[in-house]
C-alpha cells in the first residue's frame, strides 16, 4: 500500500485507460477524485471503488473548459487540502486527415483538451504541492508525441506539446519535491481505434493498416501504463522528473534514477552530426 492516504486526481476516469489507472492507485492505497465529462462514467467506476473500501468523490467536468476545471478541481482542493498526485489522462484523437482539410474548430479543440487540459489541472495543484514540499503530476502521452504520424497532426502536435510542457515544467519545479513526468501508455485499444477505422482512407493507408492490425491483436493491455503510472506515483521515483517513458519499450521499474538524471535520457532533444559547425 505503497500510496496509503495520497490523494489523487485522475481526469478522464470515466473509461478504458484512465478507468484502469484509477483502479491500480486505489489498490495502491490512494483517495481517488475522479473527473470526466460523463457523469453515468464516472458512477460506475466509483461504485466499483467504493466496494472495494476506496474512498471516491467525483467530479463532472469538461477538461477543455477553464471555468469547469477551476470548479471541479477546486472542490477537490477544498475537500482535501491538497491533491499528491494528479494524472492528466482525459484527451481525444481529434479530426483525421490531411491537416488542410480538417475543420479548424476541432483541430483546436483537440489542443485546448490534450494540452491546455493538463496545464489548467496542474496550475491548480500546484500551490499546494508546493506548500508540502512533495507531488507527483503524470501526463499521458501518446501516438505522434515524437514521430511524425500522417494525417493526425492535431492529436500529434498537441501530444508533443504536451512531453515538453512536462520537461518544461519539471525544471521549473527543481528541487521543490514534485516531480513531473510524462507516459506513452502504447496501442490500447480505445475509442480512438475505433475513430482510425471508421476515418477508412483518411488515415492513410499505414495508420489504417496499423489499426487494422492492432484491433485483430487485442493492442496493448492498459494494466501496463496503470502499473507505470502508479511507480510514477509513489515514492519508488521520487526525484524522477522531467522524463517521457514508454509502458511497453522501457524498463523503468529497474531505473537508477540519479543515472537518469546525470543524463538527457527519455528526454527529447535535437540530435545532430558529429563534427556539426566545425
Amino acid at each position: 500500500m505503497e500510496l496509503r492516504d495520497r490523494r489523487a486526481l485522475v481526469t478522464g476516469a470515466g473509461r478504458g485507460i484512465g478507468r484502469r489507472i484509477a483502479m491500480e492507485l486505489a489498490a495502491g492505497g490512494a483517495r481517488l477524485a475522479l473527473l470526466a465529462r460523463t457523469a453515468a462514467e464516472l458512477d460506475s467506476v466509483a461504485a466499483e471503488l467504493r466496494a472495494g473500501g476506496v474512498e471516491v468523490c467525483c467530479c463532472v467536468a469538461d477538461v477543455a473548459s477553464p471555468e469547469q476545471v477551476q470548479d471541479a478541481v477546486g472542490r477537490v482542493l477544498d475537500a482535501w487540502g491538497g491533491v499528491d498526485v494528479l494524472v492528466n489522462n482525459a484527451g481525444l484523437q481529434g479530426p483525421i486527415g490531411p491537416m488542410h482539410t480538417v475543420p479548424v474548430a476541432a483541430w483546436l479543440q483537440t489542443l485546448q483538451v490534450n494540452l491546455a487540459g493538463p496545464y489548467l489541472c496542474a496550475r491548480l495543484v500546484i500551490p499546494a504541492m508546493l506548500l508540502q514540499r512533495y507531488g507527483k503530476i503524470i501526463n499521458l502521452s501518446g501516438g505522434g508525441a515524437v514521430t511524425p504520424r500522417a494525417n493526425f497532426s492535431a492529436y500529434g502536435a498537441a501530444k508533443a506539446g504536451l512531453v515538453r510542457l512536462t520537461e518544461t515544467l519539471a525544471t521549473e519545479l527543481a528541487g521543490t519535491g514534485i516531480d513531473v513526468n510524462a507516459v506513452a501508455p502504447g496501442a490500447v485499444n480505445t475509442r480512438m481505434l475505433t475513430e482510425t477505422l471508421e476515418a477508412g482512407d483518411l488515415a492513410g493507408p499505414a495508420a489504417a493498416a496499423e489499426a487494422q492490425r492492432q484491433a485483430a491483436s487485442g493492442g496493448t493491455d492498459p494494466a501496463l501504463a496503470a502499473r507505470l503510472v502508479l511507480f510514477l506515483a509513489s515514492p519508488r521515483s521520487d526525484g524522477l522528473s522531467g522524463r517521457l517513458l514508454s509502458a511497453v519499450w522501457d524498463r523503468w521499474g529497474d531505473l537508477d534514477i540519479s543515472q537518469v538524471m546525470a543524463t538527457d535520457w527519455y528526454t527529447v532533444r535535437r540530435v545532430v552530426p558529429p563534427h556539426h559547425g566545425t
